[in-house]
């Protein structure tokens, strides 16, 4: 059996921020009074698509991971980019808020671009076999 300590660890991560993501939006849902749909509600929209975002993007990091880590082509530097997604999406939770961190919202989206854009080549390459 192949363990994949990288996809592993990214998946748990993504999981338990899935999680904060989730809880940060029944916090607002329950404080602002919207149990159903966003109600026009700014505060729980923000929320919501701070956890929709994350939804989006996920899987795809996480397939694209597993993908590289099975190729035996992800070495060191996947961890690294598998926790900076990580930090980018924390980062974009916070922004999305707006507030004093309204950048963290910038910061989370180029980071996710960047690592599924950075991530794609990698497998192109390597499916390719350049790499």
């Amino acid at each position: 059996m192949t363990l994949l300590p990288v996809t592993l660890a990214a998946a748990a991560a993504a999981a338990i921020l899935n999680i904060w993501l989730m809880m940060r939006v029944g916090r607002v849902r329950n404080a602002e009074k919207v149990f159903v749909g966003d109600d026009g509600n700014e505060n729980v929209i923000r929320r919501m698509r701070a956890h929709s975002n994350f939804i989006e993007s996920a899987p795809f990091v996480l397939i694209l991971i597993a993908a590289i880590e099975l190729t035996g082509k992800g070495d060191q530097w996947l961890a690294y980019v598998a926790a900076l997604y990580i930090l980018g999406r924390i980062a974009h939770g916070f922004g999305m808020d707006g507030g004093s961190f309204g950048k963290g919202r910038m910061i989370g989206t180029i980071v996710t671009m960047l690592t599924l854009l950075g991530l794609a080549v990698v497998a192109v390459l390597i499916g390719a076999r350049v790499m």
